[in-house]
Order: C-alpha cells, then structure tokens, then sequence
C-alpha cells in the first residue's frame, strides 16, 4: 500500500513489495519543471516522487543523472521497475502509472532496494 503525509518539509512515502514494507523521505516532484529536471545535474539528492493527476506512460531518460531505481505504480500498486544508468535515452515502463519514484545510487536505501527487487 501505497501512503503519502507530510513530514517536515519532505513527504513520507510507504510502499509494499514481495511483503516487505518500505519507508522513504522523499522529495515530492508536481511542476512540470519539477518533472522535466528529475535527478539531471544533481550529484546528490533524495529519492523523488514524481505524482501525475492521470494514468500516463511518459518515457523518461537518464541524461546526465547518477544511476537509479526507478519504480513505477499505479495507484498502490507497482506496475514496473527498473534500473536505469547514466545516458540512456528512452525508458518506458510496461504499464501506465501517476506515480513514478526515483532512488539515486548515493542514497541510503539504495542498495537494500536494489537487493530485494533483484535489480
């Protein structure tokens, strides 16, 4: 399950995968320049929840960005990830989503991440 609530100027976001549950600070992404510019030129950052008003299947690319996890859910649910290197120009995921979260490598909970979805 999916649970979004403010916590001190970040969001708590909560999900659930293969029964173990997770819990990121996560900088929540609505703008479309917010959208545009993702993790692109950021050596450092938090995971970011990028959050749509519609179901979408939007490409994104990985132009000058750390390697990340990228998860795609609907709804609650996750409907595709992956994980995506550096200058790969077009990644898609399976299904449509409003809701697209981004891990980058220098992240704490990257690599635990990384392990249980077999990435």
């Amino acid at each position: 399950m999916v649970v979004l609530k403010a916590e001190a100027g970040m969001v708590k976001f909560n999900f659930e995968y293969k029964k173990k549950k997770f819990s990121l600070d996560v900088l929540e992404r609505n703008s479309i320049l917010e959208k545009m510019h993702g993790l692109m030129f950021k050596k450092k950052s938090k995971p970011l929840l990028f959050i749509f008003n519609q179901q979408v299947k939007e490409p994104i690319h990985s132009f000058f960005c750390v390697p990340f996890i990228a998860i795609w859910f609907n709804d609650d649910k996750i409907v595709d990830f992956k994980f995506v290197l550096p200058f790969k120009p077009y990644i898609v995921p399976r299904k449509c989503f409003n809701k697209f979260l981004e891990i980058p490598i220098n992240n704490k909970d990257f690599s635990m991440i990384k392990s249980v979805f077999g990435l």
